[in-house]
């Protein structure tokens, strides 16, 4: 049994995307045999998250994986969000966090050292045979220290998983990763949580949701690594439909609440706009059974139309239900517009309004998009198949050394 360490700065649980996507690969590659730890920083925690006593539970993840918590410091409570108090407390704790991991790899043993945080591998790289070191690429810094860190890291590890054809194209392209070790494996879902669904009026009365309502769903952070997602533009298109009902599921709350103002300026009923707040992943896909349609409009910039394989366009689709999503390029091999989804152009709030009432009069549309998509998520987007095929190629990458 391959012993495979994953290596992480995250805090768990956290409220972001990548503490789910984390957990859920680590059962994966336990799943698929191997010995897996997860190693991630012992940080302070939000309250909500603080009250969060069973990580497994709280992910709905089997505990078939063993997490160590690795002293740092963090004096990131001491400083106000976005401040330069809290970027240096961030560098703090990364190289507290990366000088005590590379202690413990002094005496750490593994077949696989797996990891997304560059200045970690860099380190882990002095230590390790660069067959047994993977990275997994989530971002592409144009420029700078992290261009440069992420240039070296490219080049002295054994395998690179990139989660888009066009982050793979880039790192061969403009970071001289050599492509026979770079492989493409978008992100997906946790087939357990979505098969089987709880019907639609189940889940609108469990949560309090009108039954005859029509609506229209986002899920997720309103923001990521300090971007807009751009749900105004879905806020516009939605408050211009008659009897259209918008659900956000998510945070944090105070953009929920420049939202929800934005919507009651645009004139639309205050009784319409349903705010469900933080929810954990568990409950995640009650409340996408909950919806008509499930909508991503992210904006152009080069971080989501490259390099972004989120999570909620997997989720949606599981779900089964109707997809309306920014027509971009990271995502093209994953959904076809008409098929499996409705791709449209960001920020263009009638084509937004447009597609969505279309939705609204036509249920045969919605429901064969929702069946479309969910087969297609079922089948080739799960966990246990990303982690076959990661380590098959970590396998064939390690007999070139």
């Amino acid at each position: 049994m391959p012993k495979l360490l994953y290596i992480s700065l995250m805090r768990l649980p956290t409220e972001k995307a990548h503490g789910l996507q984390i957990m859920q690969n680590c059962e994966a590659f336990a799943d698929a045999g191997c010995d897996v730890t997860l190693w991630v920083a012992r940080r302070w925690n939000t309250r909500e998250m603080r009250r969060i006593a069973d990580p497994y539970a709280y992910y709905g993840v089997r505990a078939n994986f063993k997490v160590r918590r690795i002293p740092c410091i963090d004096i990131f409570p001491l400083f106000p969000a976005d401040s330069a108090g809290a970027r240096v407390a961030f560098y703090i704790l990364q190289l507290s966090y990366a000088l005590v991991s590379l202690l413990l790899l002094l005496v750490t043993r593994a077949d696989i050292y797996y990891g997304r945080d560059e200045f970690i591998l860099s380190l882990a790289m002095r230590l390790k045979a660069k067959r047994s070191l993977v990275y997994e690429v989530h971002q592409f810094p144009a420029s700078g220290r992290g261009a440069a860190l992420q240039h070296h890291v490219v080049a002295n590890v054994g395998s690179i998983i990139a989660i888009t054809p066009l982050l793979q194209a880039d790192l061969i392209r403009l970071r001289s990763a050599d492509p026979a070790r770079v492989i493409v494996a978008h992100d997906g879902i946790r087939r357990a949580r979505f098969d089987p669904l709880p019907d639609q009026a189940s889940a609108r009365q469990q949560i309090g949701w009108r039954q005859e309502a029509f609506i229209i769903g986002y899920v997720g952070r309103l923001h990521t690594l300090g971007l807009d997602k751009g749900v105004g533009t879905l806020v516009e298109a939605v408050a211009g439909i008659e009897g259209a009902y918008l659900a956000l599921v998510g945070g944090p709350d105070d953009m929920a609440d420049a939202l929800r103002k934005r919507w009651l300026a645009l004139g639309a009923p205050p009784d319409r706009f349903l705010y469900a707040g933080h929810v954990s992943p568990v409950e995640v896909p009650r409340y996408l059974s909950a919806f008509d349609v499930c909508a991503m409009p992210h904006p152009p910039s080069a971080q989501f139309s490259h390099y972004t394989s989120p999570l909620k366009l997997f989720e949606y689709m599981a779900a089964g239900r109707a997809v309306v999503a920014s027509d971009l390029p990271a995502w093209s091999d994953v959904v076809e517009d008409g098929e499996t989804a409705l791709l449209l152009p960001p920020d263009d709030v009638s084509a937004w309004s447009d597609a969505i009432s279309r939705l609204h009069h036509d249920g045969d549309l919605r429901a064969r998009l929702g069946n479309s998509a969910r087969k297609q998520a079922l089948e080739h987007h799960t966990w246990d198949v990303r982690a076959a095929h990661i380590l098959a190629h970590i396998q064939a990458a390690g007999r070139d050394y």
